[in-house]
């Protein structure tokens, strides 16, 4: 399932902020030189990402999920001056190409770059989160939501990418995959907790938006 209508995304981004320069540069690298290129958020999800954080104006930001380190520069964009964002990937052979990137924005001093797993490294983090994004392994969705929640400021926003997973969520729940089935639970997890406020956001391939009581 392709959404929405490719026509109908074109004129969307015709009619949204342009991505800068060092942005556009990540974009285009990333789609040219790096694996499973439609892992990076884009310019749409990205312009998105940077006005909820703008909107929020968060002092700490957590990202599960780094990849080539668009989304992070872009919700940098709403950091407090005093802010700092923290992305862990548990791909290491990105952190050179990441490192590199956030060493060209103005936000290199505020981002804080994590590899290995997000389970172990959550827990280490002494910080109550303004604004979780969370982009990873579809499986742990629920595990991350777990780990950050008790921890999340009221108010603060949690994100979740890929929640409509090329629209196989709307298949019977005996015909979906591990991943499918995974994305499904989280999404029921969510409508059920009485903890936060929810809109599923039919963006791209679907954004899960809850926010903290």
């Amino acid at each position: 399932m392709e959404f929405p209508d490719p026509q109908v995304n074109a004129y969307a981004e015709r009619f949204t902020e342009t991505e800068g320069q060092l942005l556009r540069t990540i974009n285009r690298e990333t789609w040219s030189e790096v694996l499973m290129p439609r892992m990076l958020s884009g310019h749409m999800q990205g312009r998105i990402l940077s006005m909820i954080a703008q909107m929020l104006q968060p002092k700490r930001i957590l990202e599960v999920g780094t990849y080539t380190g668009y989304s992070a520069l872009c919700m940098a964009e709403g950091l407090t001056p005093d802010g700092r964002l923290h992305t862990i990937d548990v791909n290491d052979e990105l952190e050179k190409r990441v490192r590199g990137y956030f060493a060209h924005s103005e936000y290199d001093s505020k981002i804080e770059l994590h590899i290995g797993h997000a389970l172990d490294i959550i827990p280490t983090l002494d910080e109550q989160w303004d604004l979780v994004f969370i982009d990873a392994d579809k499986e742990n969705y629920t595990a991350y939501y777990d780990a950050v929640i008790e921890r999340m400021r009221p108010g603060g926003w949690i994100v979740a990418d890929n929640v409509l997973w090329s629209g196989k969520v709307l298949d019977p729940e005996e015909g979906m995959d591990a991943e499918t089935l995974a994305l499904h639970a989280y999404n029921q997890k969510i409508m059920k907790d009485e903890r936060v406020a929810s809109v599923l956001l039919p963006l791209r391939d679907g954004l899960m938006c809850c926010r903290k009581l």
